[in-house]
């Protein structure tokens, strides 16, 4: 008997600890929002590292359709340095700005008919900490790196989980877009892991999803050049002078030492300075361009909206932790070749060889990719995946939305892995701000297509 008051004294102590290290709360309506929110949207923080020093903010949103069934999709913004808000109020979360009727400061909300909740759970995080709302209570607990991020997403659905622990039998599912393609696959690695080496609680991971992702350094950046010459934003003329004069396809990191090659590169900036590379047929423009159409102009409604203090009270936000809400942290965010920070190391080249160990795992694996994104260009992806050398299951195909052409598609496979490669027709880099129906649609049709794979095994 007195070991049975034991354990449970102990038991009341660790849901203490717990509801100390970690917090979370419903969120029934958000200011400039009319009347409750029709979807059950969760805030919180996770607690990680040691002392629980990283505060780790999330944003979870349950499945419309049936949650206690419905997949489970961690998701990460890009950057590194992007908040999970900014997918989540301006790409396939279930909320989007009016951008006809909202003004710099009168700013409205409404429904996003093609939130990926409509047929999925979806956790929007911001890490690493130092991102949204996500805070450190340390120094050492502020710098991360590509590595290091990889075991702190694990470390985070992990806990997620326990603490939610009526999805721990959803399939789940790693996700992110841009700079996350370098992560995402080594979350996931770290999750397959985790199960092998017995962790608990065992993750029911099933793959993962990517869009527009950077994967490979030197392939993607390099692949603009050649994206550019296909879609006739350089002459045939500058495209082989400059792949001639440019060795082995490397146009970013052998410049320096080759005058001809800088030569030859200035005439490819010279034609594309102009264009926009997050999406070749949008105009430039700027945040003074109060329009609806110019995305640096309504990218501007998500900083003046979070930062009324209305909304981080109603998203429960610790008052105090986050001096100003910044949609990015550029101290963590990258460039091409830039230098490690204080904050952040950039220590991961390319995960062609994570995609290779996932390939083991019975992971399926879609990569959509908008067909006018200039940041990091089909070409790549379909570049390093070839490199994969994997057999084809399905050719190169049209699919549809409306009876209309939306994209193209193929499918590789071995042992019971696959990766999906999908192209959506007239999108950019933030693909399902341009294309949402086509963006869930895929997703949509992907898990249906595997789930005789995934969700029995």
């Amino acid at each position: 008997m007195k070991s049975k008051y034991m354990m449970i004294s102990l038991f009341i102590i660790f849901l203490q600890f717990i509801t100390l290290s970690h917090s979370k709360s419903i969120v029934k309506n958000l200011p400039r929002f009319d009347g409750d929110l029709p979807f059950t949207l969760e805030t919180g923080y996770i607690g990680m590292g040691e002392e629980d020093a990283m505060q780790v903010f999330y944003y979870f949103v349950e499945s419309e359709r049936n949650p206690s069934e419905d997949p489970l999709f961690l998701y990460f913004a890009g950057g590194p340095g992007a908040s999970g808000l900014y997918p989540f109020l301006y790409q396939n979360g279930p909320l989007s700005f009016n951008f006809e009727s909202s003004k710099r400061h009168n700013i409205t909300l409404e429904l996003n008919p093609y939130s990926w909740s409509k047929v999925a759970n979806v956790i929007f995080v911001d890490l690493p900490v130092g991102v949204g709302f996500s805070y450190a209570k340390t120094w050492e607990a502020s710098r991360s790196s590509d590595s290091i991020l990889a075991v702190q997403g694990y470390e985070f659905i992990r806990q997620w989980l326990v603490e939610n622990p009526k999805f721990i039998s959803n399939p789940l599912y790693i996700s992110g877009i841009s700079y996350m393609g370098i992560i995402v696959p080594n979350v996931a690695l770290e999750v397959y892991k985790g199960n092998e080496r017995g962790n608990q609680p065992q993750l029911n991971i099933k793959g993962c999803l990517l869009i527009n992702p950077l994967s490979d350094k030197f392939i993607d950046f390099n692949s603009r050049v050649e994206f550019a010459h296909r879609l006739a934003l350089i002459s045939d003329d500058i495209y082989e002078s400059t792949k001639a004069a440019c060795a082995d396809g490397d146009y970013v990191y052998n410049v320096p030492d080759n005058s001809l090659c800088a030569q030859n590169l200035k005439r490819v900036d010279e034609c594309t300075r102009r264009i926009k590379f997050g999406f070749i047929l949008e105009p430039m423009c700027n945040a003074t361009d109060m329009v609806p159409t110019c995305k640096d102009f309504t990218d501007t409604f998500i900083q003046t909206w979070v930062n009324y203090k209305d909304v981080q009270k109603a998203l429960n936000v610790r008052e105090g932790t986050i001096e100003k809400w910044e949609y990015a942290n550029t101290s963590i965010a990258y460039d091409l070749k830039k230098n490690d920070t204080i904050y952040y190391s950039y220590d991961v080249w390319s995960t062609i060889a994570s995609h290779k160990q996932l390939l083991t795992k019975n992971c399926q694996v879609l990569i959509m990719c908008a067909d006018h994104d200039m940041v990091f260009p089909y070409l790549g992806t379909e570049k390093w995946i070839k490199a994969l050398n994997l057999p084809i299951e399905s050719p190169w195909e049209p699919w549809f939305v409306r009876s209309q052409v939306a994209g193209y598609h193929m499918t590789y496979a071995r042992s019971g892995s696959s990766i999906k490669f999908a192209t959506v027709k007239g999108a950019g880099h933030a693909l399902a701000m341009y294309k949402p129906e086509e963006a869930l649609t895929l997703m949509d049709r992907w898990l249906a297509s595997h789930a005789y794979l995934s969700f029995s095994s």
